[in-house]
């Protein structure tokens, strides 16, 4: 059995263990020394084309010939190589410094503990580590690095290195730096009282191991710099830290503090290429991170190959976005494919910027921002989205998982702005007027929108964040979005219910969408517009509120008739005004027929007082008459049908015996008595009183309430809107017609109305169903309209399009 103490992490314990001696006769040069007797100043080393060694070599022929070599092959196995060189190494047994850990072991244990680590695995990793780690060799043998201010005695080789020499070269190297300790002589680096005491002395050439010079960076900037803490927030490192950084930063921590010297250490993976490769300088498949920013063309080395790649200018921001998009715990990719894909997905964000920002030109929220009270459905339910998405960023950010935060935003900006909101509100923002309610209730939401966009984005998409701000189209009290804070959201914006509500509205939508795409694929239409919505809901409740968003006219009331030509303004008024709006039409009218109109207008106007003055002389007399006419009609009926009964046989007889015992009954009941006279006479006189007396006074009571013509204050204070039919409640925003951008929807009863359309889906609680639009195609707003032709000012214009013109819609 072979071993080697002086050569090997484990046979060097094995020595140990069985008290062999450690023998290592290879130098720093890689040569045998004299302990190797004949072969001392042979390199163990292969150099050029060699596959064997020259001190391999001779201790293979010393064996020959020592006739002790039984048998010689090559045998491929693992074996430590450098990873820089790529050579292989040799491990040799030397004299180095050391810090025992045993001390404080169970204080480091307890300090892990203390600290959160990201993910939570980061514990269990680094747990063991200090628990079975041996004392921390601290020393290397290099040409560069912080050194270990140790003399030797030339004579014995014995160390100095004490409180007194540390303090000395401490003071020395804090002004002149580390280089100090080889450019200065022995004899300036030595406290006075070593120079002349009999012995002399040599520099130690060995380094302070990096882990240690870099764990102990608490002490040199933490500590050190007032605007940082100790024990600092975070430590951020790859996973290999563990055994690294990590741990040398603890143990130099917990030794002189006692404490960790972090609160929270969060770890990440390796950035590796397409094919799963720990992306390096060496291998040539790694991304130089100006690259990405600047673009230009790289050489990459991908399947063993070398190929050219051109990277278009993403600038930092995509760079960034990168880092967010990752799982950062595990390896993360990165490849120009990638890389293009997130290109692509800020630009989806941008553009929903510049789509916010395009359409808040007019719009100033001190003056225009409609109270939240006002809002339609829709945008209340949008700000409940918002409470949603930035509470969801807010948590990514605060427990260091970006990815959730790009998903977020990625989501909100696509599916919840561009492809639902936006898409409904297109038709608010373009087709209503500048300044009216539809388009300054969406517009109050946009601002809000994209306000808070700016913010949630601005520490990852830093740039796009602040030229968003930059080119807000109204003044804010912050010159940079990194000075406004954090996303700004209000309690009364969460609304589960009404949440819940439009869920299900966004899941009609798809359905529909889906039927709709299938009959646009087929060519049955091409615009969604062209389109006729059928729709069938089974649950009663959702029903309700579906009839609810779809009135039978888009114009809310209230909305005045645009002014029509000269020959037409009396027709309208006298169709749908009422009298006290006439003098307000007459009065607009030529001068040529003023005075006719103001006749005409007269005579209408004092309509309800003649009838008033009429009724009050003459109404009971009516009444008496038509309830006596009335009466002899219903005596000729009688008259005509008793006549009928008589020519029958036997009905003649049996009526008269019904009549003579009725008769005999209402005497003996009602005349009789004088009680039971008086009572009967009372009867007669009630009832004359309610039928006469009352009937006409409430008669002539509604004629007046109805026909009141208001006075001059009333008609001031309280106009009436000139419309052409009595329209049903619709604030012109909150409809079916819009959340599905159709030009019409309707509600069927049964899912049988939907069998035999063409373009249909069907499941057990709704049906769809596509067909083309009813009436003509608006010039304006290429809805399709019934409404079309009916404005002889604006032939080609539907309902809705002709107010709109006017500022009204």
């Amino acid at each position: 059995v072979h071993t080697a103490p002086g050569h090997g992490q484990e046979d060097y314990m094995v020595g140990q263990r069985y008290n062999l001696p450690i023998l290592s006769p290879v130098d720093a040069d890689g040569k045998f020394t004299a302990e190797a007797g004949q072969f001392a100043g042979l390199s163990v080393v292969t150099k050029g084309e060699q596959t064997i060694s020259e001190g391999n070599a001779a201790v293979i022929e010393g064996l020959k010939a020592a006739r002790c070599l039984l048998k010689q092959e090559r045998y491929e196995h693992k074996y430590p190589y450098d990873w820089r060189t790529k050579k292989p190494t040799i491990f040799r047994a030397t004299e180095q410094w050391f810090a025992s850990v045993e001390g404080f072991r169970e204080k480091a244990l307890e300090a892990i503990a203390s600290v959160k680590w990201i993910p939570a695995t980061g514990e269990n990793r680094i747990t063991p580590m200090v628990a079975e780690r041996s004392d921390w060799c601290i020393s290397r043998q290099r040409s560069w690095g912080v050194p270990i201010p140790v003399f030797y005695d030339s004579a014995t080789g014995e160390p100095l290195l004490n409180e007194e020499t540390i303090a000395h070269v401490q003071k020395i190297i804090a002004e002149k730096g580390s280089d100090a300790w080889w450019e200065l002589s022995v004899a300036e680096l030595l406290p006075e009282k070593y120079r002349d005491n009999g012995h002399t002395y040599r520099k130690g050439t060995d380094t302070m191991d990096v882990w240690f010079d870099s764990g102990s960076s608490w002490a040199a900037v933490a500590k050190q710099r007032p605007e940082l803490s100790y024990p600092a927030d975070m430590y951020l490192e790859g996973s290999d830290q563990h055994r690294g950084w990590f741990q040398s930063s603890l143990l130099t921590s917990v030794a002189n503090n006692g404490i960790a010297p972090y609160k929270t250490v969060l770890t990440h993976g390796f950035t590796v290429d397409e094919e799963g490769r720990k992306q390096s300088k060496s291998l040539g498949n790694g991304f130089d991170p100006n690259e990405i920013i600047e673009g230009g063309k790289i050489k990459l080395k991908q399947n063993g190959k070398e190929k050219q790649v051109e990277l278009p200018p993403y600038g930092a921001d995509v760079l960034r976005l990168w880092v967010s998009s990752v799982e950062y715990t595990n390896d993360v990719p990165l490849s120009a494919t990638i890389l293009k894909q997130l290109g692509d997905i800020r630009g989806k964000i941008r553009n929903t910027a510049r789509f916010l920002l395009g359409n808040l030109h007019d719009f100033d929220p001190a003056k225009d921002a409609v109270p939240y009270e006002e809002l339609p459905e829709i945008d209340r339910y949008m700000l409940h989205r918002m409470t949603e998405v930035f509470a969801e960023v807010t948590e990514a950010y605060e427990s260091y998982q970006f990815f959730r935060f790009f998903q977020a935003l990625q989501n909100f900006c696509v599916v919840d702005l561009s492809n639902f909101y936006l898409d409904i509100a297109k038709d608010r923002l373009y087709i209503s007027g500048e300044d009216t309610y539809r388009r300054r209730t969406c517009q109050t939401v946009m601002a809000i929108a994209l306000e808070n966009l700016a913010r949630a984005i601005a520490p990852v998409l830093c740039h796009m964040a602040e030229d968003i701000w930059e080119y807000l189209p109204y003044k804010t009290p912050y010159k940079s979005v990194f000075e406004s804070g954090w996303v700004k959201i209000e309690e009364q914006w969460k609304n589960p219910f009404l949440a819940a509500k439009w869920q299900k509205l966004r899941q009609i939508r798809g359905e529909v969408n889906k039927v709709m795409e299938q009959a646009r694929a087929e060519k049955m239409i091409g615009s969604s517009l062209e389109a006729k919505v059928l729709l069938y809901v089974g649950d009663e409740e959702l029903r309700q509120q579906l009839q609810q968003l779809n009135p039978s006219s888009s114009v809310p009331p209230g909305i005045k008739l645009p002014q029509e030509t000269e020959s037409e303004a009396i027709h309208v008024a006298v169709e749908i005004a009422p009298p006290e709006q006439l003098a307000l039409v007459a009065e607009k009218a030529p001068e040529n027929s003023q005075q006719s109109l103001n006749k005409v207008a007269t005579v209408l106007g004092n309509l309800p007082d003649y009838l008033d003055e009429f009724l009050a002389k003459y109404g009971k007399s009516l009444i008496t008459v038509g309830m006596l006419l009335a009466l002899l009609v219903v005596l000729r009926v009688v008259w005509v049908i008793v006549g009928t009964v008589n020519s029958l046989p036997l009905l003649q007889t049996l009526f008269e015996l019904v009549g003579m015992l009725y008769s005999i009954a209402f005497v003996k009941d009602n005349l009789l008595l004088a009680s039971d006279r008086q009572n009967l006479a009372n009867r007669i006189k009630s009832l004359k009183t309610e039928v006469v007396d009352d009937t006409a006074s409430v008669g002539i009571e509604v004629s007046k309430e109805e026909t009141k013509v208001p006075d001059q204050t009333d008609t001031e204070s309280k106009e009436t809107p000139i419309t052409n039919d009595p329209l049903p409640i619709t604030n012109g925003v909150d409809e079916l017609r819009y959340l599905l951008i159709s030009s019409q929807v309707e509600l069927v009863d049964s899912p049988a109305e939907l069998e035999e359309l063409q373009y249909k889906g069907q499941s057990e609680t709704m049906g769809i169903g596509v067909v083309k639009a009813d009436g003509v195609k608006c010039d304006r707003c290429w809805n399709y309209s019934v409404h079309v032709g009916e404005s002889s000012e604006h032939p080609l214009l539907c309902d809705r399009c002709v107010p709109a013109l006017a500022g009204q819609f």
